[in-house]
């Protein structure tokens, strides 16, 4: 299995050890842009044409809620991954 499949399956056991950072590759890879906060906020938003936009914090430890957010993105974008 490859290191970007263990990734995907991680997310989709919504492993709560998942970081920021590899929960942003996989939506750029989805073809989301990420959005650099502006005035002291923590959360980027990942957007996509035809889908709502994804906020997330760049926090550790990420919480299930954020990465529900992701794995419902890769359930509705199952060919893009």
């Amino acid at each position: 299995m490859s290191q970007w499949n263990k990734l995907v399956d991680e997310i989709m056991k919504l492993n709560k050890n998942v970081r920021f950072e590899e929960l942003a590759k996989v939506l750029i890879r989805m073809g989301y842009t990420q959005g650099q906060p502006k005035g002291g906020s923590s959360h980027y938003i990942f957007r996509k044409k035809g889908t709502p936009p994804i906020s997330l914090p760049k926090a550790t430890p990420m919480k299930r809620a954020y990465i529900e957010l992701v794995r419902a993105a890769i359930n509705n974008n199952e060919n893009e991954v």
